[in-house]
């Protein structure tokens, strides 16, 4: 699911790049890296992924088909925090910045991943993608920290978050609805049939669930009627 992710954020930068120049990549900024690009790139490294706790569900739901008969249940999706660091890389600072406040300015007009440019894989999962940049990050990740981690140079940079479902396996496939009934009869605690009849049970489906029916009564043929 991260590189559907790597790709729709692809489509949304490549507006901020100048019309027929530069490119979007997403290598570790480190130095060799910064020694052999020759365009101007934005790089959008991801460097943290977190689950997103506060988005966790319990329990299962169903999956249902165009009728509403339920065809399987399966755990709800975790939702994750992907974070990537920003950078403008170009031959002069003062067009690096010209480049970082275009991207800037294409990521805020969005507070969520388009839905019509989400790949195939993210847009079955029928799910808003929110997107947030240059928010603060928690106090326990600092950016120069990052930069260390890389061996490179602190440098301006912009934080952007994408938090995105990931399903949970296992699938539950359910059993198929009852479509036959049975006929039983209820005795007394001593076994004696007395006055008991037939009672014929059936299952039938209403609003998309199951009810169970008793029907008292008896016909010739022993039967329960309705």
């Amino acid at each position: 699911m991260i590189h559907e992710v790597d790709e729709a954020l692809r489509a949304l930068l490549r507006g901020a790049l100048p019309e027929g120049t530069g490119e979007v990549v997403f290598e570790a900024p480190t130095r060799d890296w910064a020694a052999r690009r020759n365009a101007p790139t934005l790089n959008s490294y991801l460097y943290d992924i977190r689950e997103d706790v506060a988005r966790r569900e319990r329990g299962a739901y169903a999956e249902r088909g165009p009728d509403g008969t339920v065809l399987r249940r399966r755990q709800p999706p975790r939702w994750f925090r992907l974070s990537y660091l920003l950078t403008a890389w170009t031959n002069r600072p003062e067009d690096e910045h010209r480049l970082l406040s275009a991207a800037l300015g294409t990521l805020l007009s969005h507070e969520l991943l388009p839905p019509d440019d989400l790949p195939d894989a993210l847009a079955a999962l029928r799910a808003t993608l929110p997107l947030s940049v240059a928010v603060p990050p928690p106090e326990s990740r600092s950016i120069a920290d990052i930069w260390s981690a890389l061996g490179g140079e602190l440098k301006p940079s912009l934080d952007v978050v994408i938090t995105v479902p990931f399903p949970v396996s296992p699938v539950y496939d359910v059993a198929p609805p009852v479509t036959e009934g049975a006929v039983v009869t209820v005795r007394g605690k001593n076994g004696e049939p007395g006055d008991a009849r037939p009672r014929m049970l059936r299952t039938t489906r209403q609003d998309g669930g199951t009810r169970q029916d008793g029907t008292a009564g008896q016909d010739d043929d022993g039967a329960g009627s309705r």
